[in-house]
């Protein structure tokens, strides 16, 4: 374990002012706290702690985050408060102990719905702080460097985890050191025998070239020497996740990947970057679409290089990265840079962003996330991707992602220019919405009074900003027919109980379900947020359930007194079908029709047969089947269909939208029937109409018990 003094030492290499005394009353006090508890590994847990704070010297961030890093885990782990800690140490590292201690029992690989509202806290612990994440990034380097004690599922999730998350975050944030460390320690756990792959091949095209990246380090200085411009030179390979990615991103393997080597220079000015560039692409070929500038137009965390591949030694591709010195630092440590120390003082690097700024800029289109698919979209976006510059028609610059449309580009200028768009011209020159827009391109708008949204639209923009305006439009250009929809639908599911769908009952069942209004209520039911069942049974619970509970020992003939059933999901078996039981540890016997794909997954376990067949007495309207319907997209169409289904005494239960196009909807609408003849006589008045494309059951052999 690194001892105290040896850590101050750390901090003083840049920070000779620093605070040696509080550090050394961290360090002690972290001791005290953890001192009994050991790693997996068998070590002392304050190790983890100490090797944490020797990570974030390397960045030579301020005394407060090197506390931070002694005591993150007091919190969790000890008996600590974070009252103790605000006496002790003070409010500031109070409160960043205690948003590191939040982060960690955040659970961001969970299910979507809870990872939308987890990312939500995660953003919301970086608007207070940037130092939290951090903190957090650097506990989870080290703990991606140790874990091989952990057990192998533990690791793997762990792993994903930072491939998916904090690696991208540490990339976002300008740390690309650190997303490559973390990427490549995740790699080495998901995939040991891809990497191990890579790495031999690289020893074997050593001992077969030489030391490339050497010979061409040599190259570029002599190139440089004979311009007489004075500039560092590094040379590396890439590594092994990068390759790998290309690799699987390009469909090549490792013989035929050129790019595999990549180089920094570092001058002492501007106008010297432009210079070097000029020198590289005099020696040798550039590839073409491979060139950026990145100090003209800066990315949002401050990057600044510009980046160029050219045609090195024999012929192989390989990436130069050209920038000065203060570009470097923020280049090694991102958005982190606006705290780094030299000689005591804090940096004053005219690059280094904001924290505050970046934040606000990264979060603002979160916002207006109205569900948590939107905000889990615009989180990973903004965490993913790059960027591609386009310019207006007056020479403005706009900033968007990689991938995106001229769809995407209208709606960054304003909603109103999304909204209205007819086409695009880039370059110049007539082009179709879902193209792809390049780094350098032009692009004009075309719009048109009247014109609104397509439906289609949502698969062809890629912004979070762009999908959320789509959206809005479309839900209110079809709140009203939604509201018609509604009402229909209502009306069926009333009559069914022989009730009547008055504007007092709508009103009432909305408030209930805490609506606004009944037209919120009748939109939802029409959109398919909402079930008419829901609204029968919020207000009339004895009728809405009193005939979907059938007598199981009258139901089915064939089972034991102590058995249950259920009908299986996958082929939802009606009375008057051929069945077959099959039956589950804990879950009773489960209900087949006989010609269902499921039940050749048992045909080599016949002692869990069970030989069935339904009561021959009438059975009540309580089976619900799924109808796969495509009908076409016209006004009245829909309602037609819930009236025609209602006139058969059958009662929707559920209604969603597998597929929207201008001409046509594919559907599916969950029916309660009584039996086969049932079906057939819902499914036989649906064929029958006219604007109807196709009609059958909705099977799913994934729907499994």
């Amino acid at each position: 374990m690194i001892d105290v003094e040896d850590l101050i030492e750390l901090v003083r290499n840049y920070n000779p002012r620093t605070n040696a005394d509080q550090i050394r009353k961290a360090y002690a006090y972290g001791l005290k706290m953890h001192e009994g508890q050991y790693r997996r590994s068998g070590e002392a847990y304050f190790c983890h702690p100490v090797e944490v704070a020797a990570i974030l010297t390397e960045q030579q961030l301020d005394d407060a985050t090197i506390i931070t890093a002694l005591l993150h885990d007091t919190i969790e782990d000890t008996k600590s408060t974070y009252g103790e800690i605000s006496d002790l140490f003070g409010t500031e590292i109070a409160e960043l102990v205690d948003g590191v201690t939040k982060l960690t029992n955040l659970q961001l690989s969970s299910t979507e719905t809870k990872q939308a509202e987890n990312f939500r806290k995660l953003f919301m612990a970086m608007s207070k702080d940037l130092r939290v994440i951090l903190v957090k990034l650097a506990d989870r380097l080290h703990n991606m460097r140790t874990i091989k004690s952990l057990p192998e599922e533990k690791q793997a999730q762990k792993a994903r985890e930072t491939m998916d998350i904090f690696a991208p975050l540490a990339g976002r944030m300008g740390m690309q050191w650190m997303r490559e460390e973390l990427e490549d320690l995740a790699f080495r756990v998901l995939n040991s025998e891809a990497r191990n792959s890579i790495i031999r091949r690289f020893i074997t095209l050593q001992r077969e070239t030489g030391d490339v990246v050497h010979k061409i380090t040599n190259d570029i200085r002599y190139e440089l020497e004979k311009e007489q411009i004075e500039a560092d030179v590094f040379g590396r390979a890439k590594k092994p996740y990068s390759i790998w990615r290309k690799m699987e991103e390009k469909g090549q393997g490792f013989s035929r990947l050129s790019d595999i080597y990549g180089f920094r220079i570092i001058t002492g000015s501007e106008a010297d970057c432009y210079r070097v560039l000029g020198a590289i692409h005099r020696r040798w070929r550039a590839v073409p679409g491979r060139f950026k500038d990145y100090i003209s137009q800066p990315k949002s965390n401050g990057y600044r290089s510009i980046h160029t591949t050219v045609s090195g030694r024999d012929g192989k591709r390989v990436e130069v990265q050209i920038r000065t010195r203060q570009m470097n630092e923020v280049a090694e440590a991102g958005v982190a840079a606006h705290w780094s120390y030299r000689d005591g003082v804090r940096v004053q690097n005219p690059f280094a962003v904001d924290p505050a700024k970046w934040i606000a800029s990264l979060t603002e289109r979160f916002e207006n996330a109205e569900d948590h698919d939107e905000f889990l979209e615009h989180v990973k976006l903004e965490m993913y991707s790059d960027q591609v510059f386009c310019f207006t028609p007056k020479g403005d610059v706009i900033k968007l992602p990689r991938g995106a449309t001229p769809l995407d580009y209208a709606y960054s200028i304003h909603t109103r220019i999304g909204d209205s768009c007819v086409g695009a011209k880039v370059d110049g020159i007539r082009v179709p919405l879902w193209t792809r827009l390049k780094n350098g391109q032009s692009v004009e708008i075309i719009t048109a009074e009247g014109q609104r949204p397509q439906s289609s639209w949502i698969d062809i923009a890629v912004t979070g900003r762009a999908k959320a305006a789509i959206r809005r439009s479309l839900r209110e250009e079809d709140r009203e027919r939604f509201i018609k929809l509604g009402k229909e639908l209502a009306r069926v599911a009333f009559d069914h109980i022989g009730k009547r769908a008055t504007d007092k009952a709508l009103t009432t069942a909305a408030k209930q379900l805490s609506l606004p209004d009944s037209a919120e209520l009748l939109a939802r039911l029409g959109s398919a947020e909402l079930s008419a069942r829901e609204v029968v049974r919020t207000l009339y619970p004895e009728l809405a359930t009193g005939g979907e509970e059938i007598d199981i020992k009258r139901a089915v003939v064939g089972l034991t007194p102590d058995q249950t059933f259920k009908r299986a999901a996958c082929c939802q078996p009606v009375p008057g079908e051929r069945i077959v039981g099959i039956t589950y540890r804990g879950q009773g016997v489960v209900i087949h029709a006989i010609d269902c794909p499921v039940l050749a997954e048992f045909e080599e376990q016949p002692q869990r047969w069970v030989d069935l067949q339904w009561h021959s007495g009438v059975h009540p309207p309580a089976h619900t089947v799924s109808l796969d319907l495509t009908i076409r997209n016209d006004a009245g169409v829909l309602g037609r269909i819930c009236t025609l289904i209602g006139e058969q005494k059958a009662n929707i239960s559920d209604l969603h939208f597998l597929d929207r196009k201008p001409d046509f909807y594919r559907l599916i609408i969950d029916v309660d029937l009584r039996d086969i003849e049932h079906l057939h006589a819902v499914m036989l008045a649906l064929e029958a109409d006219s604007e109807v494309a196709s009609i059958a059951r909705y099977r799913d052999e994934d729907r499994k018990p």
